[in-house]
């Protein structure tokens, strides 16, 4: 399956953000920052946005880079059996526990431990791992001496943990201890601009993986592309593109390669009004300043007299949207 920024070389991979919008811009200069400073973060964003390709990205920019990265479904696992994974046990903890293990935290001594989904532990492996965090150490399932273990610690999370605080469902000092820094990922369709970009990198990628030729997208594929939501955000766009890859016959993906959640985001072929898809107001919006510009070729002032819309709205619109390859540039 295509990642999102990871270059493999030999044994080793290197992760990044793709994408050259402002927004991922600013984000790649607050990860750089975080990387430089050991200190614990909180990844907020929807599912699909790249939060543990981010906290790689901070790992790999880290004094830590050489040391192990460790991810941690925490949505995955319950009770006993998760404590055991994440703090490890000594042998005879529990039924079956035959040997000593050193569990997550321990394992990513030197390194990072990236908790996933933080909002899904439960409240009693919530205070253990405040402890863990506190003291920088752990004890193990059944044992009763500490041991320590140098660990950063950045967890994840599509949930509100402030209301999950304030419902009494998150610990307040877990909140504010893992709050340290924090760092919000946007939605996909908020940075529509670098659809192209993160389009041409799955493809890239993908056909290295299936070890076939690159095949672009065709221009309206692209565009329905750009039209879509994503509710699955980049990771639902990767997935998109390898059912176009898996199922186009052609020399280039086209729209009818594209999964049908997709394609629905297209007009129907029929004139009749009740014959057309129904869009988002957000596509709908890009689709209707898209045409204005068409009309008025690229020019902006214009286009917004036909939208009867003010030229710096209609500006904020088409940057929103990704459309800035329709503009003309002004005359010197």
């Amino acid at each position: 399956m295509a990642r999102e920024g990871r270059k493999c070389s030999g044994s080793d991979a290197h992760y990044r953000i793709v994408g050259d919008s402002v927004r991922m811009q600013r984000l790649r200069g607050m990860l750089e920052a975080l990387a430089r400073h050991d200190c614990t973060v909180l990844i907020r964003g929807e599912s699909g946005t790249g939060k543990e390709l981010a906290a790689r990205q901070i790992h790999d920019g880290s004094r830590r880079s050489s040391g192990p990265f460790i991810p941690v479904d925490c949505t995955t696992l319950r009770d006993t059996l998760f404590e055991s994974q994440l703090f490890g046990h000594v042998r005879g903890a529990y039924t079956g526990a035959d040997r000593s293990t050193v569990g997550f935290f321990r394992a990513a001594d030197g390194g990072t431990l990236f908790l996933d989904e933080i909002g899904e532990l439960e409240p009693s492996v919530q205070a253990k791992l405040l402890r863990c965090i506190q003291e920088g150490a752990v004890v193990p399932l059944g044992g009763v001496s500490a041991i320590r273990a140098d660990v950063r610690i950045i967890a994840a999370t599509h949930r509100d943990l402030a209301a999950m605080m304030n419902s009494g469902l998150f610990r307040q000092d877990l909140y504010y201890r893992l709050k340290v820094s924090c760092v919000s990922l946007p939605p996909l369709r908020e940075r529509r601009e670098d659809i192209p970009s993160l389009a041409q990198h799955a493809l890239t990628e993908l056909a290295q993986i299936y070890a076939e030729p690159l095949r672009p997208l065709a221009p309206a594929a692209l565009e329905l592309l750009r039209g879509y939501d994503w509710p699955g955000n980049v990771r639902e766009l990767i997935n998109a593109i390898e059912h176009a890859m898996v199922f186009s016959t052609g020399e280039q993906l086209g729209v009818a390669d594209l999964p049908e959640q997709v394609r629905s985001v297209a007009p129907a072929n029929a004139p009749s009004e009740e014959n057309h898809a129904l869009v988002t107001m957000d596509v709908a919006q890009r689709q209707l300043v898209k045409r204005a510009l068409e009309a008025a070729d690229g020019n902006q002032t214009r286009a917004a007299e036909i939208l009867a819309i003010e030229r710096h709205r209609l500006h904020r619109i088409v940057m929103r949207h990704g459309l800035q390859h329709l503009i003309r540039p002004r005359p010197r």
